[in-house]
């Protein structure tokens, strides 16, 4: 339905119709040059002109037209699918051909009434369903939040979700967070009978060792209706085809719901990705023997970062400090005061002096050793700093004060620095953050130093360095001139619940300053050593010319090798001015890989090692949990159904009331004036009038 309105009053339409009447008139009232044609022929020009000047008079009053659009949406019906591996192992082929023809025969019982579509859930949730049942890990909370997230806008009517209750990856459904106004209708697969089954549950192991430490393992194992039975646990290390026993325990199981868990101390022998195999011996009339075995992977590395914070005293910004970098496992801390027996600078490869040199500590021998091993350095300046001593120890700032005033300063993140990313988040928080103490005096950076926080004092944004680093007689060095940091870790936790900003400005700048410099011109990294299976493996490469300035001008070629002595070859992307790969996604196994270019007649190589390790989440519960279900279901008004019941969904959500198509009304204006048939009109009775005066002897 359409409807016509105007901006001015209707009467203002009389005045259109008189205006055009007017000037045809005036144009052919007393025109006598076409009356000895015909006498009809100026009163029909004189209408052709009318009905021009009358209808374009009416499109400068702007009319609107009016229309509303009515549009009906049918529900939609989500179906979800489980594609998990628990599934496939309680159905045979028959019952699995018969499942999906009754799916089937169910989608297009629904497809008459409601728009329904099909979404597949495991690892991942996809569209289309495959009955493959190959997915790793099953995630029921994903499926939720991904439902509401694509069809909750819409005329959602129900949901029917079909699986055996077994969950491993992200929370409860039933505490999922996501309110859905549709009923959800579940389909109980799977056996709820608990069979006989010995389990290795789970293996709690750190991600990294470092060579030569002592790590520990914590065991679960767990035994359904298995009272009796005697096995042994044995934990061995697998290096290539050999597998090395390394510990055993024997284990009795003494009720039909046993559990035990065992602790085992292993030794980090060797660097790299260690692969250990954790067993326990079958017991007879077991149903499922493949979860009696877990494989754990774990990257031992050959060297942590020994790092000192010595001080000239007790202080808070110790603590903050100690926290930050004792959370990087590859940070090994120690602390200690100016002065305390058995020192040995020597033996750290980066050293943080805070208040250090001070009126009653010189440093300076300490610093001739360090820059006798090159040992790296941040100095933290504050009110206990001797600042004629730290002036000649460093030469990054050039300093003036006498250490006896103080200014409460902010930090400003400088846009010039660029040596290694800070993020814009952190750019925009820092400058708000609580005021750190600094001494009164100049300060001013060296041609040497790269200020990475310039003072903000008050609103004033200043040119003074608050932190800056550098290279000074080729060790690299760093000055903060102020004291106060534990503020700033406070300060970040109470805004943000977390230490991301601080971590990220100090964490940085200590991992700038005491890492290792590889001077490596061609260059290969991975995101990590041990991929899940389900991960795909990428690459990244890095090629120096002899300014080590970085270019990607020629090709790079990768070989990856399995353990069997299969090779799979690539050739590196282009990516900006480095190199990226994927490699995609690698059966299970560990790997050797080999990168190589040729840049400026010389042959480059870089060789590396990485591991794929499987994900068993999927066997180590092999009982349908249908409780899960029924208490989905309760929670949002459907019902749980059995597989062989499928056909009865379809008239289980006709029934309901609130599943109902819904009708869109939409109201849409458009000036009148955006309608081509209007300026089609006026052409043609402008083209009509000239061809007439033209016909008939006019201009």
């Amino acid at each position: 339905m359409s409807n016509l309105s105007f901006q001015y009053p209707a009467w203002f339409l009389l005045l259109c119709v008189l205006l055009g009447l007017g000037y045809a008139m005036l144009l052919y009232y007393r025109d006598t040059t076409f009356r000895e044609q015909s006498p009809m022929l100026n009163r029909r020009l004189g209408l052709l002109r009318w009905l021009t000047v009358t209808i374009i008079c009416v499109l400068l009053l702007s009319p609107i037209l009016k229309s509303t659009i009515t549009e009906t949406k049918k529900p939609v019906i989500v179906l979800a699918q489980d594609q998990s591996e628990s599934i496939a192992g309680t159905m045979n082929e028959a019952a699995l051909e018969k499942y999906k023809t009754d799916w089937a025969n169910m989608r297009t019982a629904l497809e008459e009434d409601y728009e329904v579509h099909e979404l597949a859930f495991g690892d991942q949730v996809r569209e289309g369903v495959d009955f493959k049942f190959t997915d790793k890990i099953s995630n029921f909370s994903e499926l939720l939040q991904t439902t509401y997230d694509l069809y909750g806008a819409q005329n959602l009517g129900a949901v029917v979700m079909a699986t055996d209750g077994i969950y491993n990856e992200g929370s409860n459904p039933a505490y999922a967070g996501v309110q859905f106004a549709a009923p959800i209708y579940t389909v109980a697969l799977g056996d709820t009978t608990p069979r006989k089954d010995l389990i290795v549950r789970r293996v709690f192991h750190n991600k990294i060792a470092y060579l030569g430490d002592k790590f520990s393992i914590q065991i679960d194992v767990a035994a359904t209706n298995c009272t009796g039975a005697q096995t042994v646990l044995t934990v061995s290390r697998v290096d290539g085809e050999q597998t090395r026993q390394l510990q055993s325990f024997p284990i009795s199981i003494g009720s039909n719901d046993f559990f035990t868990t065992k602790e085992v101390l292993l030794e980090a022998d060797k660097p790299g990705v260690a692969q250990y195999l954790i067993r326990v011996a079958k017991v007879n009339g077991e149903a499922v023997a493949a979860n009696n075995s877990k494989e754990i992977f774990i990257d031992v590395l050959d060297a942590r970062h020994k790092i000192l914070l010595l001080a000239n005293g007790p202080h808070p910004d110790i603590s903050a400090l100690r926290q930050m970098l004792e959370f990087n496992k590859n940070y090994q801390m120690s602390i200690a005061n100016f002065g305390a027996p058995g020192l040995d600078i020597t033996k750290y490869d980066f050293v943080i002096l805070h208040n250090l040199p001070s009126a009653t500590a010189d440093i300076s021998g300490l610093v001739q050793k360090m820059d006798e091993r090159r040992i790296p350095r941040l100095f933290i300046a504050g009110m206990q700093t001797n600042f004629a001593g730290l002036s000649a120890l460093q030469g990054l700032v050039s300093v003036r004060s006498d250490g006896r005033q103080s200014d409460d300063v902010q930090a400003k993140v400088s846009p010039r620095f660029n040596s290694f990313h800070i993020d814009p988040r952190t750019i925009e928080a820092l400058p708000q953050f609580n005021p750190v103490v600094s001494a009164f005096g100049t300060f001013a950076a060296t041609p040497q130093a790269q200020v990475i926080l310039y003072k903000r004092i008050g609103k004033v944004d200043t040119d003074q360095p608050l932190l800056a680093v550098g290279e000074t007689n080729g060790v690299k060095t760093g000055v903060f001139l102020a004291e106060g940091l534990w503020k700033w870790r406070l300060f970040d936790y109470l805004q943000h619940q977390n230490y991301d900003i601080f971590d990220e400005v100090f964490g940085k700048t200590v991992q700038y300053l005491s890492i290792k410099e590889d001077k490596r011109k061609f260059r290969v990294t991975l995101d990590q050593s041990i991929f899940n299976e389900n991960e795909p493996v990428s690459f990244g490469a890095e090629l120096y010319n002899d300014n080590y300035e970085l270019t990607n001008d020629p090709d790079v070629a990768l070989a990856i090798r399995n353990k069997d002595g299969k090779e799979f070859t690539y050739t590196f992307n282009k990516v900006g001015k480095a190199y990226a790969l994927n490699a995609g996604i690698l059966p299970v196994g560990n790997y050797t890989f080999k990168a190589s270019t040729n840049f400026n007649g010389q042959g480059l190589v870089f060789e590396g090692k990485f591991s794929v390790r499987p994900i068993q989440l999927e066997l180590f519960e092999t009982t349908a949990n249908h409780a899960v279900l029924r208490q989905l279901s309760a929670q949002f008004g459907g019902e749980t159904v059995a597989p062989t019941s499928l056909a009865s969904i379809a008239e289980k959500i006709r029934s309901k009331e609130t599943v109902k198509p819904v009708i869109y009304q939409t109201n849409r204006t458009n000036p009148l004036i955006n309608l081509k048939w209007i300026f089609a009109l006026l052409a043609g009775l402008l083209v009509l009038e000239w061809f007439l005066r033209r016909y008939f002897g006019a201009y």
